[in-house]
């Protein structure tokens, strides 16, 4: 080791000398080429201890006292009619008690589809004035259609963050352009580029709720899921903990938290017992749950007495004319679809229950937006089994269907309501 120790000071030291030496001689080179009477200026001194003022940080962004938290919550594909808050057939508690205790609005308006509501969501914005006038992954270069929210476009979060609020989002984005949506990015239009400090959630149209394909960030989120997982309550846990480290760790800066689950979009998951509580509910079929929805409605006040509904679509049906098995199958997609409408509103319930636990609730003001347009016929007339013979224009044999009918909800299929119930809920 000595021997080696001294044979490394002598290489050190040779090698220090061609440094040296080719220093002195690139020097040389340089001074020769400078004309004589041309010196370099000398940079301005820097502050010292003596000329130096006292020190001084930038103050950090500050909230206006008394700024409240907001939460806002928005779920996907559900009717006006859908929920029991507005005279719909799904109970949804936690909607149910924000509308005794708030406001509710019967003439708030959103898109027809998912992308545009979103953007017209964060931006306050026409979704064609920010290049959403349709859904991300069917986007053109057509003025406003191309996808692309450009930066002169603030967004709520951004805007909130920048005055002090820190903010996160849990669930469906659907505002990033298909291309964009690579491990590279960019991420100018993720979510966190839009102003959101975290994100847990997935940026297309719709996941599994079994195995949903998430991101944390920017990064795909891979974690070991248990047999009894479920996105609506990961998000839900996910949010709850989020709130209590940020209240925990920056009490002195309110939030704002956009909890958007994917629900009630396909594909209607829900778990097993939550099924079960549906078997049977929608037997009467879509004519008669229309009937029964718009006789709720003026009840509750949400349209007039005197309103008269719109006959039924000449292409669909009578529900009295479908034979047996059809009525069967078509009673089972929307006992999945108002599962796991239900089961989401449950979940959301948690949410705000928390606040409640904490002591928050009375300064945050939570917007609660039931679906992002109406309820889905993307099922078209039969329903559909597996969402993805409706992309591929892919007719599903009902019989089929009929064969896997216990699979419709659960992670055996992927499915879409019929065009039938949509029709109902939209009421």
């Amino acid at each position: 080791m000595i021997f080696a120790q001294g044979r490394t000071r002598k290489l050190r030291a040779a090698l220090l000398g061609c440094v040296v030496s080719s220093s002195l001689i690139a020097s040389s080179v340089v001074l020769a080429a400078a004309p004589a009477d041309q010196n370099l200026p000398l940079p301005p001194p820097g502050a010292t201890l003596e000329t130096a003022g006292p020190a001084h940080w930038p103050e950090p962004a500050k909230a206006p006292a008394g700024a409240p938290n907001v939460l806002i919550i928005m779920t996907d594909d559900v009717g006006f009619g859908s929920s029991s808050t507005f005279g719909g057939p799904v109970p949804t508690p936690a909607f149910d008690a924000l509308a005794r205790e708030g406001l509710r609005y019967n003439r708030f308006h959103t898109t027809a589809i998912c992308s545009p509501t979103r953007a017209s969501l964060l931006t306050g914005r026409n979704p064609q004035d920010v290049g959403v006038g349709y859904v991300t992954n069917w986007s053109s270069g057509f003025d406003g259609y191309n996808s692309m929210i450009p930066k002169s476009a603030g967004t709520l979060p951004q805007v909130l963050r920048a005055n002090g609020y820190d903010t996160a989002m849990f669930g469906k984005s659907h505002v990033t352009p298909e291309w964009e949506q690579g491990p590279n990015g960019p991420f100018d239009r993720w979510p966190t580029g839009l102003g959101f400090g975290y994100f847990y959630g997935f940026l297309g149209a719709d996941t599994s709720a079994f195995e949903p394909s998430l991101i944390e960030n920017t990064r795909p989120s891979i974690t070991r899921r248990g047999s009894d997982y479920h996105l609506d309550r990961d998000l839900a846990d996910r949010t709850i903990a989020w709130i209590a480290e940020q209240r925990a760790t920056t009490p002195e800066r309110p939030f704002f938290v956009y909890l958007a689950p994917g629900t009630a979009h396909a594909p209607n998951h829900a778990p097993a017992d939550w099924l079960e509580r549906f078997r049977g509910r929608f037997d009467m079929g879509w004519d008669k749950l229309r009937e029964d929805i718009v006789r709720r409605q003026k009840r509750l006040g949400v349209i007039p007495r005197n309103a008269q509904d719109a006959p039924r679509p000449e292409t669909l049906p009578r529900w009295a004319d479908l034979p047996p098995e059809r009525q069967r199958l078509y009673a089972r997609y929307m006992e999945a679809y108002a599962a796991s409408l239900a089961y989401a509103d449950y979940q959301i319930g948690r949410v705000i229950a928390s606040l409640r636990e904490s002591g928050e609730i009375d300064n945050t003001l939570i917007v609660y937006i039931q679906g992002d347009n109406g309820a889905s016929a993307e099922g078209s007339f039969d329903g559909k089994l597996f969402e993805q013979s409706a992309l591929a224009g892919v007719k599903e044999d009902p019989a089929y269907a009929e064969d896997h009918i216990d699979d419709i909800g659960t992670e055996r299929a992927y499915n879409l309501n019929t065009g039938g119930w949509g029709w109902a809920m939209n009421a």
